[in-house]
């Protein structure tokens, strides 16, 4: 057994905590912000502070890919979660109008996701790691480098430990980045010497205004991500009784700015009729507004070399999406998970851990990302031409055949469920030749009632 430091005390690095712990390992979780977590669901909301974390009081949600790896991997979290509020909900329930063939199926319990606010999740797993015997947690600790030792393979820097703000040096057998998408990794490894990661960096412009409320929950009428012309709608639900209506578009949009006003931001959702019922609850915050977020990535093994060993990279601060798909917290989980295994069998050889770790992540992680990228981008595309009154660009083909698809038949339903929750690849779904023969032809698909590009422009008017 070895000892770790984990940079971040967010949900993705207490997970990787506790899993590591759960298998001997000794784990110092280092956390910059020093508030310790409320016991109190309705604290952690209201009081707890977390600087350091961009979206902690933006809409987030735990897919079906989280719900089972935590399932999997840390079972007693989901209980932790129910105790705070969470709820478990079924995404194949209600089924679009169209499926007549409603007959549960074997593995159906697959197809749920959890919900809760931001902070509130992260207390229940901040919580655990209190208790958690092998695991402990130095909170108002920052991390400003990396610490080095010889190299075990000439020309590759190899991490002993960090550094704190303080100037205390801690030593580990492995330093694992929890620490999102801000992370610092390539500066601190470019102070030791280290080659430059692979970085890649996209940011496709989208804003997001979101507004919490309160009430009895309101009933989904159309999908939680719902595209209408040139700005999206996601309707989420969360933990005791409370939800997140978020309006994204173009950050260019000017008009879209608008809606930071409530008033426009409920006439907006009043136009939308398969939406508008969810302004039926108290508003818990004013609408709030988020922009800047990139898509990006780092790879720390370039051409078959590391560029690093004794360290790893894991969640956000490996590759990181925007919100809109919710998709961060369960590739990151998804993620950790992979860690834990890579550290099962190869941390007393940190040059085969490093090179197993890039390729299980390449393998099995990496195309979550690179799929949500291609819809990021296709979105973005879209979003421009609609606002710029141009014929948008055509869908991608096999996707488009299979959303078409699920809106009447259950087996292809139940295929985007796994797609959209990062449940199954794309490519294990696209390789399932019957279910690709009974897609229907390329087409238009059907769009979610709501204004145009005029009638958008006239609602948001003074």
């Amino acid at each position: 057994m070895g000892s770790i430091i984990v940079c971040g005390g967010g949900v993705i690095g207490i997970a990787t905590a506790l899993m590591l712990a759960r298998d001997g390992h000794r784990v110092t979780v280092l956390e910059t912000n020093p508030e310790a977590p409320p016991n109190d669901p309705t604290a952690a909301w209201t009081s707890w502070q977390r600087s350091g974390v961009a979206q902690f009081r933006q809409p987030h949600i735990m897919l079906p890919g989280f719900r089972e790896t935590l399932r999997r991997e840390l079972p007693d979290l989901l209980d932790r979660l129910s105790e705070a509020g969470c709820v478990s909900r079924s995404l194949i329930d209600p089924m679009p109008p169209g499926i007549t063939n409603r007959t549960p199926l074997p593995g159906d319990e697959r197809l749920q996701n959890l919900t809760g606010r931001r902070p509130v999740t992260e207390a229940v797993f901040a919580l655990a790691a209190e208790a958690e015997p092998g695991v402990a947690v130095h909170r108002g600790a920052r991390v400003v480098g990396l610490l080095d030792g010889d190299p075990l393979r000439p020309g590759t820097a190899h991490v002993t430990g960090v550094r704190t703000d303080d100037g205390a040096d801690l030593h580990a057998d492995l330093v694992v980045d929890a620490t999102g998408r801000r992370t610092a990794s390539v500066d601190w490894l470019d102070a030791i010497g280290a080659r430059k990661p692979q970085v890649e960096v996209e940011d496709h412009g989208f804003v997001y205004y979101s507004r919490f409320y309160t009430g009895e929950m309101p009933v989904f009428k159309a999908p939680g991500a719902s595209p209408i012309g040139s700005f999206s709608l996601l309707t989420l639900p969360s933990d005791n009784n409370t939800w997140a209506i978020t309006v994204y578009g173009a950050s260019r949009d000017a008009a879209l700015k608008a809606v930071r006003d409530p008033e426009r931001f409920n006439r907006l959702l009043q136009a939308c009729p398969k939406h508008g019922h969810w302004l039926d609850g108290t508003p818990l915050t004013d609408v709030l507004a988020m922009a800047g977020i990139s898509d990006s990535y780092r790879r720390f093994t370039l051409d078959g070399d590391p560029v690093v060993t004794g360290f790893a990279a894991v969640g956000d601060a490996w590759a990181c999406t925007n919100p809109s798909a919710g998709r961060g917290l369960s590739i990151g989980l998804i993620h950790a998970r992979a860690l834990r295994a890579a550290v099962r069998d190869r941390l007393s050889d940190p040059v085969a851990f490093q090179l197993g770790w890039d390729e299980v992540t390449e393998q099995q992680v990496a195309p979550f990302y690179r799929n949500q990228l291609a819809a990021d981008r296709a979105r973005s595309a879209e979003i421009a031409a609609l606002q710029d009154g141009l014929e948008p660009p055509p869908p991608d083909p096999l996707r488009s055949r299979l959303l078409r698809t699920a809106g009447h038949e259950a087996n292809a339903f139940r295929a985007m469920i796994e797609l959209v929750g990062c449940l199954t690849l794309p490519a294990e779904v696209f390789a399932r030749r019957r279910l690709v023969d009974s897609l229907d032809e390329p087409g238009t698909l059907p769009s979610l009632p709501g204004p145009d590009r005029e009638e958008l422009l006239e609602l948001l008017a003074d």
